[in-house]
Parts: structure tokens; sequence; C-alpha cells
């Protein structure tokens, strides 16, 4: 048995969505004729209350083509020190468009309403670059899959409206979020400017993301596309994948975030564990007492494999493809001795 906890990307289609994917329709995604892409694309902005959806072959594709689209080269968005646009992108904030980040300490990924209002730079003060953009996660991955508070993210649309700037959620995870609050995925088309949703982690489609706002921002949203180099031809058979896993696959979240907590509940036990940090979803966090590359190689022996953050921090992530024969399997060799 091989247990893999690197991430929720590494699952495969179930049977189910491989017989949507053997039987979609398609056309040329180009042209905007590919009848299943549309069909993806109505329903993920009918979920979200937005005009308009645009399927992407990735999240970070999405998430830059919505930087572009809120942005100017000179200008800075602000974002929190473990944000995926700054962090896990290549760089594509400086290179696609030209912009800086201004980072904040936040808590566990997260930041508030406060720390953006004085983390904007003075509009007439020409020395600096203008702010033009706020980009918040949620879940957060570097902050183990927390979840914000929604009143927070209100409070920041607030700083948002009130200085001119741009609302972007980079919701990768957020799926997993709106699962675990119960919350309404409108409640965030009504906030953001654009969202960026994943559809290849928590519901386990083989890629893309959907990049959602309403006419007026995503208007050149194709194009920008085009430019980033995401347009694709019969891409049905993907996004048939997609639109199956948001029909059968959503719900089912709450199974891995069980999951993830009962695994955090046998760390806090466990001798050379020093502490694990709070979950909130799928994420597992914790710090061991030891050499982490001879942990990682010592598990992996016994093909258990995940990944190591440094300094003694490891992560599990929990998913569509660890099963309950995995799960209890798991938590009893974690507590043997290793």
């Amino acid at each position: 048995m091989t247990i893999d906890l690197r991430s929720d990307t590494v699952t495969k289609p179930t049977s189910n969505m491989l017989n949507a994917i053997l039987n979609a329709t398609v056309g040329d995604d180009v042209y905007k004729e590919d009848p299943t892409v549309n069909a993806l694309e109505k329903r993920i902005a009918e979920m979200f209350g937005k005009d308009n959806a645009l399927f992407f072959p990735s999240g970070s594709m999405a998430n830059q083509a919505a930087i572009k689209l809120h942005t100017q080269p000179g200008e800075q968005l602000i974002a929190d020190k473990y944000a995926h646009v700054y962090n896990y992108e290549g760089g594509g904030v400086s290179f696609n468009s030209g912009v800086s980040c201004k980072l904040i300490d936040g808590h566990r990924g997260m930041i508030t309403a406060d720390q953006v209002l004085t983390s904007i730079n003075p509009p007439d003060f020409y020395h600096s670059p203008l702010t033009s953009l706020v980009c918040i996660e949620n879940t957060t991955n570097k902050g183990g899959g927390a979840c914000y508070d929604f009143q927070e993210i209100l409070k920041i649309k607030k700083v948002c409206s009130d200085h001119n700037l741009g609302y972007h959620l980079d919701g990768a995870r957020l799926w997993n979020a709106i699962v675990a609050k119960k919350e309404d995925p409108k409640q965030y088309g009504k906030v953001f400017d654009t969202i960026s949703v994943c559809l290849s982690k928590g519901l386990g489609a083989p890629m893309g993301s959907v990049l959602i706002g309403n006419q007026d921002i995503m208007e050149k949203s194709i194009r920008v596309r085009k430019i980033l180099g995401g347009g694709m031809r019969q891409i049905g058979y993907m996004a048939a994948a997609g639109l199956y896993a948001v029909e059968n696959h959503l719900h089912r979240l709450s199974e891995d975030h069980k999951k993830a907590k009962e695994i955090g509940e046998v760390l806090k036990k466990v001798s050379f564990v020093t502490s694990v940090e709070p979950i909130d979803t799928n994420i597992i966090i914790f710090t061991i007492d030891g050499n982490e590359k001879e942990f990682i190689a010592n598990m992996a022996s016994r093909n258990i494999h995940f990944y190591g953050m440094g300094q003694g921090k490891l992560r599990f992530v929990t998913h569509l493809d660890y099963t309950s024969e995995m799960h209890e399997y798991f938590l009893e060799l974690l507590q043997k001795p290793q």
C-alpha cells in the first residue's frame, strides 16, 4: 500500500469521472465553440453569482491573469508573506505584470483590514509604487489550510472600496473553506472583483482552474489568457472532469477534513512531535524534534510520502485518494516507535 500525502493534487480520476471525460462533447475552445467548457464556465459563474467565468489550464495562470487585469506596470499589490501569488508562481507578478508585492506579516497566511490599510502607499506620493490591488488566499496553503473569518473579508473589502483598490481571491482551496464553514459561494461573489477556483486539488480533476468576475473586469480576460499561452482547443474533455468534480466531489471534502483532524489528534500524542498547528481543513502542519530528512526517508521506506517545509516542519495533505483503509493503517503506523 502506497500512501501519498504530499498534496491534494496527486489524485487520479475516478471511474465515473473517466466516463464523463470519454463521453464529453467537445469543440474548439479558442473559438469558444466547446460546449462542455462553456457549460463549466456558466455553472461556476452562476454558483458565485458572477457574470463571467473563464477556464484556465492552471491556478497560477488564472491568478496571473487576474493580476494583469487589475494592475498596470510599476504598481503594487498587497498580500500576505505566505501568499501563493508571491511564493509559488515563479515570480510571475513581476514578469507578467511588472508589479511589485508589499508583503504583510499576517497570521497563518491571513491578513487583516487594519494591516491592509496601513500598507497602502499614498496615491499622491509618486516616489512609491501606486497600490492598486489586494490579493488574499482562502484557504491558505502555507498557513496550513486556515480559513478566513468572513467578517474580516468584508472589512478588507471596505478598505478596498474606500481606496479604489481591486480585490482578488486566490481560491485554490476555496471549496474547502466553503464546506468547512458551511458558506455559500455567492457570499464570495458579492465581495470579490475576481476569484480563481481550482478543480485539480480537493475536487480531484486532472487539471484546470476557473477565473470568475463581472463583465467589466473579465472583458479582456480571454486576451490575457492568450498572451500567457493559455488558449486550448478540444479541452472539453478536461472541462467534463471539472463539471463532474463540482457536481459530485464538493460535499465529500468534509471527509478529508475529518481525517486531517484525526491525524492531528494522533500527532499530538506522538513523543517526537513538538507541535501541531490548528487544523481547519485538509492540511496538517507539524514540527518534530529530530532530523526532518531522516523521518521523511524512514516513512518513504514504508511507502508513506509527504513533504518537509524546512526547520523541522512537515506537512500532510488529505485528499480524494486517501482512503479509509489507508487512514486506519497510517494512524496505527504513526503511533509505533519510529
